[in-house]
C-alpha cells in the first residue's frame, strides 16, 4: 500500500494498514516512596525533598487523592475486573516482551515475540511490551501488593537496562533511531515519540510504585537521548514534527523533572508544547474539528502539569476549557467522546455520529486522568459526576473475563462487543485498558487537612495512615442504591466526611449515622457534609434513588439513551450468527470484526423520551420498554457480552 502523504498527520489507526503491509496539596512526610509519589498519574510530589531539588509544585490541590496503596477494593464488581486484569498481567513472558527490544539492541533474543502492534515489523512495537505493560505491573502492586509480580515487572527493567546499556547513547526502544531519522526529515513513520512516552511513563511508574532506582536511570537515559536529538532542530521544525502523534512526551518529561528536580527535563518540555494547539484552546476557542482526539487529550493532560509546576494561569485555562468543550458538546451518553477516532463535528452536533467506531477507549482512559487534575484543583463534583458515567459505561465492559480489552465501544445499533487476542493484537487500548484495570481504586476517596472525599460508591477499605483511622465502605453499587461507611479508630477523631450527592438523585435520598437519620441531605451534584467527632464502629448509611432518565445524543433530540442513576441501559438485540472469530481479534491485523459488519435501524419509539416507556422487570438492573411496538429488554452496557445490542433509540423527538 502507499504510505501516506508525509504533509499529512498520522493517526494510529490510518498507519496501521500501511505500517503492517511494509513491515494535591504537597505531602508534608516521607512515609514510603508509593506515598511520597501517589500523583505520578499527574502530579508527582515531594515535599521533604523539595528544597534540596529546586523543585516546587506551584499550585496546591484543594484535595488529593491517597496513595494507591492506602485503598483495597472489597470484592465485588470493582475488585473481580481488578483481579481479572491482574492474571492477564502474569500469563505474559517476559522474554516475549523484551524481544524486539533485544533485537534493536544487538543482544540474543530468546523466546518467541509478540504479533499485532508487538510484531517485529509494526512501528509502534515496544509501546506495550516496554511501557504500558510496566506501568500496569507497578500500579497493580501498588493496588494489591503483588510481590511476584512486582519481581516481574523488575526482572523486566532490569534486561531493558541491558539493552540501553548496549545501544550505548541512552537509546531505549524497540525499534532503531532510524525511525527518528525519517521524522525528522519529515517521511512518514508512525509515532516514534508517541511508543517512547510510554516507555519513559512505564519507568517513572516502576520507580515510583515499586522503588525501583534502575527504572528511573533508564527514564533518565531515555529523556537525555531525547535532548541530544533535539538539538539543533529549529522551533519551526519541530512544529511540523509534532504533526507526527506524540502522545503524552510533554506531561512525561515534566514528571521526571518534578521527580529529578532536573530542570533540563523542564526546558525539554518546552519543545513538546505545540502553541497551534493551545492557542485556541487559551482564547477559550473550540477549534477541535478535525482533530484526532487521542492525540490531544494528552497534551492537555500535559497543559495540566505546565499549570501545577508553574503556577501559569493560561494552562489552567487551557485545560478547563478543553474539558468543558468535550464533556458538555462533544460526549455521548456514556461519557466517551470520538467516532472513527476524530471529532469531526462542530461543538454540540454529534447526529451521524454513531457507528462500528465510536469513542475509542484510550480517549476514556486520558479524560479520567484530566478529570483528577482539574477535581484536585476545584472540588467540583460536576467533575466527579463525569468520572462516575465514563467509568461505569466506558471502561467497565470493556474487559472481557480472560483480561481481553477493547478497541472501540461502538455505539451504532446492532453491532458487538470485539476483544483483542491474548498475544497478538496489543492495541493501544490494550495497554491504557491494562493500567486502567490496575488502578480503579485510585479516585474513590481524596482528602484535605480534615475531610475525607467520598467520590465513587465502590466496595473498599481506606487506611488514612496520617489519621490514625480505617475507613471501610460496603456496597453493591450499582446494584445497590446507596452505600454503608464504617469508621474504624482507635481513639475519637474529628474530621468532616464528604459524601457525593450525584446529578442523578434527584428524588429522595437520605444519611443516617448510626440508624438514626438526620434531617438534612444535599442538592444533586454537590457534597454533603458530615463533620463530627467519630468513634469506633460509627456507621454511616447514604440512600441514593436511582430513576429512570433520558440522554438525548447531542445535535439530535430524537436520538436517545435510556439511563438508570448513572448507568447507561442497553437493548439486547441477540447473538445470533455472531461467531468467536467476529468477536476476538484473530488477524493480528485489524482492530475490527473481520468482513464488513453493518449496523442495524435503531430500535423505532412513538413517544418523544425514551425514559418514559421503559419499566424495570424485578431482576436487577433490568428493564423492558412498554410501547406497544416490538418489545426490547435492557441492561446496562456494561454487561452486555456475546450479542448485538443498541444504546440510542429513535423518538418521535421533544
Amino acid at each position: 500500500m502507499t504510505l501516506p502523504d508525509p504533509t499529512t498527520r498520522l493517526t494510529r489507526r490510518h498507519f496501521l494498514a500501511g505500517s503492517t503491509a511494509t513491515a494535591a496539596a504537597l505531602f508534608a512526610s516521607r512515609y514510603s516512596l508509593a506515598s511520597r509519589y501517589s500523583f505520578v498519574q499527574d502530579r508527582v510530589a515531594d515535599a521533604a525533598a523539595e528544597s534540596a531539588r529546586g523543585v516546587h509544585e506551584q499550585v496546591a490541590w484543594l484535595a488529593e487523592p491517597f496513595p494507591l496503596s492506602d485503598v483495597r477494593l472489597l470484592p465485588g464488581l470493582f475488585h473481580d475486573q481488578q483481579e481479572i486484569n491482574r492474571a492477564y498481567l502474569h500469563t505474559l513472558d517476559n522474554d516475549s516482551l523484551l524481544w524486539s527490544f533485544r533485537k534493536t539492541a544487538g543482544l540474543p533474543t530468546p523466546g518467541t515475540p509478540y504479533g499485532g502492534w508487538e510484531a517485529p515489523d509494526c512501528e509502534l512495537r515496544g509501546h506495550f511490551n516496554g511501557g504500558h505493560y510496566l506501568s500496569a505491573v507497578a500500579l497493580t502492586y501498588a493496588s494489591t501488593g503483588d510481590e511476584p509480580l512486582r519481581g516481574k515487572g523488575n526482572a523486566l527493567v532490569a534486561e531493558l537496562a541491558k539493552c540501553q546499556a548496549a545501544n550505548a547513547n541512552g537509546y531505549l526502544s524497540a525499534y532503531p533511531e532510524d525511525f527518528f531519522d525519517r521524522l525528522r526529515r519529515e517521511q512518514p513513520v508512525w509515532a516514534p515519540f508517541y511508543t517512547l512516552h510510554k516507555i519513559l511513563a512505564g519507568h517513572l511508574d516502576m520507580y515510583i510504585y515499586c522503588g525501583n532506582q534502575q527504572a528511573l536511570a533508564n527514564a533518565e537515559g531515555l529523556a537525555n537521548w531525547i535532548d541530544h536529538w533535539a538539538e539543533g532542530i529549529s522551533d519551526a521544525q519541530m512544529a511540523r514534527i509534532l504533526k507526527t502523534e506524540y502522545g503524552g512526551t510533554m506531561e512525561g518529561l515534566l514528571n521526571l523533572y518534578a521527580v529529578t528536580g532536573k530542570r533540563r527535563y523542564l526546558e525539554l518540555s518546552y519543545r513538546f508544547e505545540q502553541e497551534q494547539f493551545f492557542g485556541p484552546l487559551a482564547a477559550h476557542r473550540d477549534e477541535l474539528k478535525g482533530l484526532h482526539a487521542n492525540t490531544h487529550v494528552p497534551k492537555v493532560i500535559g497543559a495540566a502539569r505546565r499549570y501545577e509546576l508553574s503556577g501559569d494561569d493560561r494552562y489552567r485555562q487551557i485545560a478547563e476549557y478543553f474539558w468543558g468543550e468535550v464533556v458538555n458538546e462533544r460526549a455521548y451518553a456514556t461519557g466517551g467522546t470520538s467516532n472513527f477516532e476524530g471529532w469531526r463535528t462542530d461543538p454540540g452536533q454529534l447526529g451521524g455520529e454513531l457507528s462500528l467506531d465510536s469513542e475509542e477507549c484510550c480517549v476514556g482512559y486520558n479524560m479520567m486522568k484530566l478529570s483528577r487534575h482539574i477535581f484536585g484543583w476545584t472540588t467540583d463534583p460536576r467533575v466527579m459526576d463525569y468520572y462516575e458515567r465514563i467509568l461505569l459505561n466506558t471502561r467497565l465492559g470493556t474487559q472481557d473475563s480472560q483480561g481481553l480489552k477493547m478497541y472501540y465501544l461502538p455505539l451504532a445499533a446492532g453491532y458487538w462487543k470485539y476483544f483483542n487476542s491474548p498475544t497478538h493484537s496489543f492495541w493501544c487500548c490494550t495497554g491504557t485498558g491494562a493500567e486502567e484495570f490496575a488502578k480503579l481504586a485510585d479516585t474513590i476517596y481524596f482528602h484535605d487537612a480534615n475531610s475525607v472525599y467520598v467520590n465513587l460508591f465502590i466496595a473498599s477499605e481506606l487506611n488514612w495512615k496520617q489519621k490514625g483511622i480505617t475507613l471501610r465502605q460496603e456496597t453493591t453499587f450499582p446494584e445497590e442504591q446507596g452505600t454503608r461507611l464504617t469508621i474504624h479508630s482507635a481513639n475519637p477523631k474529628e474530621f468532616a466526611l464528604q459524601l457525593r450527592i450525584p446529578y442523578w438523585v434527584t428524588q429522595g435520598g437520605t444519611v443516617k449515622i448510626n440508624g438514626e437519620a438526620l434531617p438534612v441531605f444535599a442538592r444533586p451534584s454537590s457534597y454533603l457534609t458530615l463533620k463530627r467527632t467519630w468513634h469506633e464502629g460509627d456507621r454511616v448509611e447514604l440512600s441514593l434513588p436511582m430513576q429512570l432518565h433520558s440522554s438525548p445524543l447531542p445535535g439530535d433530540r430524537t436520538l436517545q439513551a435510556a439511563m438508570y442513576g448513572p448507568v447507561v441501559l442497553a437493548a439486547r438485540m441477540g447473538s445470533v450468527g455472531l461467531t468467536h472469530d467476529m468477536q476476538y481479534d484473530t488477524t493480528s491485523k485489524d482492530i475490527h470484526p473481520s468482513g464488513d459488519p453493518k449496523p442495524a435501524p435503531a430500535p423505532v419509539l412513538a413517544e418523544s423520551e425514551v425514559s418514559a416507556v421503559i419499566a424495570p422487570t424485578g431482576a436487577a438492573l433490568t428493564f423492558t420498554t412498554t410501547s406497544a411496538s416490538e418489545r426490547h429488554e435492557l441492561i446496562p452496557l456494561y454487561k452486555i457480552s456475546g450479542e448485538r445490542y443498541a444504546v440510542y433509540f429513535k423518538t418521535q423527538g421533544a
